[in-house]
């Protein structure tokens, strides 16, 4: 079975998707208004070429996207809720249909995913282990973004939706997680619901959303059918704020647009070549880098019927490589720590699937810390190794692998990316390489977005 949880949220996600829509109208209303273009601004302030190559591809995008020419643009909005994490960045407890017409919103409806999954027919096998550890005789909408690869994911929620009799054609689809919520708040300050308890802060506000839905309702004596009144209201109240925001900050809203698109809590991916093209060159596709040449690792977690344990589970990663050997030897392990100490309305002990991607023809020797047996599978052009794990309430868990990777691997000027999971920020990795010669480096980063280590540039 789903988590009786699964659709809590999706009226925060329905705000969620509004804030990031108004966002594109932000950009739009500088250019057109009185305050000129958002590159021109730029151009006033101390800011990198990065930045302002990044206004100009949100200027193509926001073109595009709202100056329609007299014609209708249809948009499927996947909301993910990255509490309960899954390959693609969270669990789609909802999705959103946007159309737009020369600049304006013409529709906007929110789909619960679990009503509308009923609609699919049970046909599809689910991939391992959806079956065994979610009780579900069929693969749905609600579980399509399970690759590391949104183009993919995107291709198979249309799928879905499609299966399901859905009606539309997209000309574009789009992936928020709950993140994005928290990344306004920082830039509109707290916000206040009038009639109910509490500030709603960029720290606070998810949490507390999903207790007042789930708990604090009954404690006010609010009616269950009126619980999630709080999150419509909330969302006008961080809409009245933005729209107040003055030049200055309208350029912050700018920057944390930019960061979500970096980070993957917003991911793009549109029927037009030229569109798509603009979003792939910026690194806003959420694309799987599969034509990558040299080592690559990419750790990827499924929460599986585990609530909403992601927001209270906190993850490392270290990665070794030995290149003086014959064969080059690598081990990743993977850190959890529940910090949960108690099962209540979100929390339980934490089970993921754990896929780690690594160069195709490496050779897994050992696994440490897994439930059951890895499972393996290509990808892209990439191996993976799969394992469950179990990480219950207040303890930590280490799960490593240990591979050899392939002998042509280059040594001498040795490359690295580590890809980053939507959903999943500010995750601490350490490097440790011994070189050829022997000799040991070690590099600490903090993963917001996707990273390569280049000896050839040091």
């Amino acid at each position: 079975m789903q988590s009786k949880h699964s659709a809590s949220f999706w009226i925060t996600f329905a705000v969620l998707a509004g804030l990031f829509l108004f966002g594109w109208f932000v950009f739009w209303e500088v250019k057109h208004q009185g305050l000129g273009s958002l590159s021109g601004i730029m151009d006033k302030l101390p800011v990198s070429s990065g930045l302002k190559g990044n206004a100009t591809a949100v200027g193509f995008l926001a073109d595009a996207v709202m100056d329609t020419d007299g014609e209708e643009r249809v948009y499927l909005i996947l909301l993910q809720n990255n509490l309960e994490l899954r390959p693609g960045g969270g669990f789609i407890g909802s999705f959103g249909i946007l159309k737009v017409k020369d600049g304006h919103v013409t529709d906007f409806s929110i789909h619960d995913s679990g009503v509308f999954d009923g609609r699919i027919p049970d046909t599809v096998e689910p991939p391992y282990p959806m079956k065994e550890t979610l009780g579900i005789p069929s693969w749905k909408l609600r579980d399509s973004n399970w690759e590391p690869d949104f183009p993919t994911n995107a291709k198979k929620a249309v799928e879905f939706y499609e299966l399901g009799q859905g009606g539309e054609k997209f000309d574009g689809i789009v992936g928020i997680t709950t993140d994005v919520l928290s990344s306004f708040l920082r830039v509109t300050g707290p916000v206040e619901v009038p009639g109910y308890p509490g500030t709603y802060s960029a720290e606070n506000a998810v949490i507390d959303l999903e207790y007042q839905v789930e708990k604090g309702y009954a404690e006010q004596g609010i009616e269950t059918g009126e619980r999630k009144s709080v999150m419509g209201i909330l969302g006008d109240q961080i809409l009245v704020k933005v729209r107040e925001l003055p030049p200055q900050d309208l350029f912050k809203l700018f920057q944390v647009i930019l960061t979500d698109l970096d980070q993957k809590d917003i991911q793009l991916n549109f029927a037009d070549a030229d569109l798509q093209r603009q979003v792939v060159s910026a690194g806003w596709a959420g694309s799987f880098d599969g034509g990558w040449p040299d080592d690559f690792v990419m750790a990827v977690d499924a929460n599986l019927n585990s609530w909403k344990s992601d927001a209270v589970v906190k993850r490392s990663l270290d990665y070794e490589i030995d290149l003086s050997g014959e064969t080059p030897k690598a081990r990743t392990t993977i850190h959890y720590e529940h910090t949960g100490k108690v099962k209540d309305f979100m929390t339980k002990d934490y089970q993921t699937f754990l896929r780690l991607y690594v160069p195709e023809d490496s050779w897994l020797r050992s696994v440490s810390g897994n439930a059951k047996e890895p499972v393996f599978g290509d990808f892209m052009g990439k191996k993976y190794f799969g394992v469950l794990v179990h990480v219950p309430l207040g303890t930590s868990k280490d799960v490593s692998f240990e591979y050899d990777l392939p002998k042509d691997l280059e040594r001498t000027l040795y490359d690295l990316k580590i890809q980053k999971q939507p959903g999943v920020n500010g995750m601490p990795v350490t490097i440790s390489i011994v070189a050829e010669d022997g000799t040991r480096t070690e590099k600490d980063i903090v993963l917001n977005r996707d990273f390569v280590l280049s000896r050839a540039t040091e």
